[in-house]
């Protein structure tokens, strides 16, 4: 799925950079940017958009006010430089609150989110995992399937994340965030240093978890969480 965004901002610096970064995600399109909350209304009146960047303290309208206005509005990401404004934001059930200056990073965790949300579907036997993320590894966005990924492992400030049929990619991101990004029906984390694939485990002990014939250690912490998992399944 490819997602129409709309960026609404009053400061051009920060429409270039919000720009700069959808254009290295695949599946955005930037379709137009406005300056103001009365600019945005007018274009939505005559363009689907699927996703809005929404600075929040802009001349005339606060971003705030303006998605109020919206009867069905679309999925949110906020972006400003107050930090007073994160409770107002979510209730209004925004997908992130980015702060400004925003780093690529912290903007790709966000677009994470929205995609997971929107593309992880039930699993049945009749249809596979069809869900993905995008990961900043090589120099560039790589797409990973996660009906691809096998288990994942934490080394200080980065993870490798082995996948089926392809190499183990080692992306700069704690364990804790991508724990958060992943169904928790789908993925488990047995240890501070591990998280594994429910589909992929083919037997599990107290100590360990088996995927062929690989042995990954389950830790004190999270002992009990593996059958804890399969009970609610």
């Amino acid at each position: 799925m490819n997602w129409k965004c709309l960026i609404v901002d009053d400061e051009p610096p920060a429409i270039k950079i919000i720009r700069s970064y959808a254009e290295m995600v695949e599946q955005l399109e930037v379709t137009g940017s406005c300056s103001n909350a009365l600019q945005a209304i007018e274009f939505l009146k005559s363009n689907k958009v699927d996703l809005l960047f929404l600075d929040i303290q802009m001349p005339k309208l606060l971003g705030t006010s303006f998605l109020k206005t919206l009867q069905h509005p679309p999925q949110v990401i906020f972006t400003t430089a107050y930090k007073e404004f994160a409770t107002d934001a979510f209730d209004l059930d925004a997908v992130d609150y980015l702060l400004k200056p925003i780093s690529f990073e912290r903007f790709l965790k966000a677009i994470n989110k929205v995609t997971s949300t929107n593309n992880v579907r039930p699993v049945t036997e009749s249809q596979p995992m069809q869900g993905f993320l995008y990961f900043r590894a090589e120099r560039k966005m790589i797409k990973v399937f996660l009906s691809d990924i096998v288990y994942v492992e934490s080394l200080k400030d980065y993870i490798r994340i082995y996948r089926s049929g392809d190499s183990p990619l080692m992306v700069k991101q704690s364990i804790s965030t991508l724990e958060a990004m992943l169904p928790k029906k789908m993925f488990i984390r047995i240890h501070r240093s591990f998280i594994v694939s429910v589909d992929k485990i083919t037997a599990y002990t107290n100590q360990d978890v088996e995927i062929g014939e690989l042995e990954i250690p389950i830790g004190r912490q999270y002992s009990g969480v593996l059958k804890d998992s399969q009970s609610k399944a």
